[in-house]
């Protein structure tokens, strides 16, 4: 079962044909009963004329025996007293079920009931008054409304369901008598049986119809979305993330799913080829120190006494910086986040300008929330720069503007162009006046400079220093006990 509707196709149909059906049942329940109720009123609107013309004729003094509603055909009539006891009915009723009076042939009149009946009669007269009921209404008045109840009856053999209304009516000579006149169900239950007949049948078949419809919209309306699953594991498999899986020409949520894959295999082909190239460049870059420190070891274990051990002191210098620069960018590529704690940026900028040559520092205390040691990297990092460019003065500032502190390097070089003002930020990118990997480095400092800015919420960006050199500005929002604060 699980697998037979483990589709969202099987299921959406299945959803829609029991959403249907249910409405369906529903609908008809109150159809059937809404044509049940009316058709009953209707018979019960039929007997209740009966019994107003059998009643008539009893205010109008008509005898029993010349009664013309007695002989209507497929319309039983009893005529009962106060007593219940039956004064007349159809001549051709043989039984009879609903109305209170089961029987069917009249009590024989006798003269000396009837004298009883008018000593009765005048009895009442002589009463302080009638009953509440006998007093609402007078001689030769018929009540106004009827009750009803259904039953049976058998006329002729003939035995069928019937709806009784009862009238009653104060005869002038015979007090208060009860009509009680049907009408034949026959043909409420005849619309009834063909309407029930007509859902049992045509429900299934639009059960039907609309499983298939659903099954056939659902199944076009998904079929895009099977077009990406299958370009997506093709893709998968081939491992070419230059490859897209095809978009609908519509404006649905399909359309934009595809939009969307496609995008996320655009920025994954992206960050794929990012680390292609950043394997490819650390690589070469390790490549250098190592094949220097190799040849300088070779040398030595030749001729001990040409060991340049400066020139390998350096080399392996070289490595561990190299190392762990890249150690630091994996770490951020992970989305590693700073511990937040504060730092003082005017200490930490003269710390790091300590035992360095021609840096000037000129901080207000200010502080953020981040890690100590990556934000001391970033400041090492723009020194180191500003040293390899700078002709004689490196000025660092610190401030507060608005709710960011911002840190200043410029140094009095022959600063960036502004055309090459992005590019310096990215991994082993060395400007020309920087090619030597000597005096110029990986080409990691400031990409690492930045991915930590970042990191931390801030920017990093490079423009022109007052001096004429390169202006390297960190902005980052400060501590929150710290924002807002005004400028001293």
């Amino acid at each position: 079962m699980s697998r037979l509707f483990g589709s969202v196709r099987s299921r959406a149909t299945l959803g829609a044909t029991l959403v249907v059906a249910v409405a369906l049942v529903a609908a008809g329940a109150a159809v059937l009963l809404s044509l049940r109720a009316n058709l009953t009123g209707e018979a019960g609107t039929r007997a209740e004329r009966s019994a107003q013309a059998v009643a008539s004729e009893l205010a109008a003094r008509i005898p029993l025996d010349k009664l013309s509603g007695l002989d209507a055909e497929d319309v039983p009539v009893q005529i009962v007293d106060e007593d219940g006891v039956l004064l007349a009915a159809s001549e051709d009723l043989e039984r009879i079920s609903g109305t209170g009076t089961a029987e069917v042939t009249p009590a024989p009149t006798r003269s000396g009931a009837d004298d009883d009946r008018d000593r009765g009669d005048d009895d009442r007269d002589d009463d302080s008054g009638r009953s509440g009921d006998d007093e609402s209404l007078e001689p030769g008045e018929i009540a106004q409304g009827a009750s009803y109840t259904n039953g049976t009856a058998t006329i002729d053999g003939d035995t069928e369901d019937y709806r009784f209304a009862a009238v009653e009516v104060e005869t002038p000579d015979r007090g208060r008598l009860t009509v009680h006149a049907g009408s034949p169900l026959a043909a409420e239950h005849s619309a009834v049986g063909t309407a029930l007949t007509a859902m049992l049948i045509g429900f299934p078949l639009l059960l039907g119809v609309v499983a298939g419809v659903t099954w056939l919209v659902t199944g076009r309306a998904l079929r895009p979305v099977e077009g990406i699953r299958r370009e997506m594991a093709a893709i998968t498999a081939s491992e070419d993330l230059r490859r897209r899986v095809p978009e609908p020409a519509t404006h649905d949520e399909i359309a934009r799913l595809a939009r969307t894959t496609n995008a996320t295999l655009a920025a994954l082909e992206a960050s794929v080829e990012r680390q292609r190239s950043f394997v490819a460049d650390a690589s070469h870059e390790l490549r250098s120190p190592i094949a220097s420190l190799r040849t300088q070891l070779e040398v030595a274990a030749a001729h001990p006494e040409l060991l340049d051990l400066e020139g390998a002191v350096e080399d392996t210098v070289r490595l561990q910086n190299l190392a762990g620069d890249l150690l630091l960018l994996a770490r951020l590529d992970a989305g590693e986040r700073p511990v937040g704690t504060r730092v003082d940026l005017a200490a930490l900028a003269r710390e790091e300008a300590a035992g360095r040559e021609g840096v000037t520092v000129e901080a207000e205390p200010v502080e953020v929330s981040g890690s100590r040691g990556q934000l001391g990297r970033v400041l090492a990092n723009l020194l180191d720069n500003a040293e390899r460019h700078a002709r004689e003065r490196i000025t660092v500032t610190v401030r507060r503007e608005g709710g960011e502190a911002v840190v200043g390097v410029a140094d009095d070089g022959e600063g960036v162009a502004e055309a090459d003002r992005e590019r310096i930020f990215e991994r082993f990118v060395r400007l020309d006046a920087a090619r030597s990997r000597d005096d110029g480095g990986a080409g990691l400092g400031l990409a690492i400079a930045r991915d930590v800015a970042v990191r931390h919420g801030g920017t990093l960006t490079a423009g022109a220093a007052p001096a004429g050199g390169a202006l390297f500005e960190l902005r980052l929002p400060l501590a929150g006990a710290d924002r807002g604060a005004p400028r001293a």
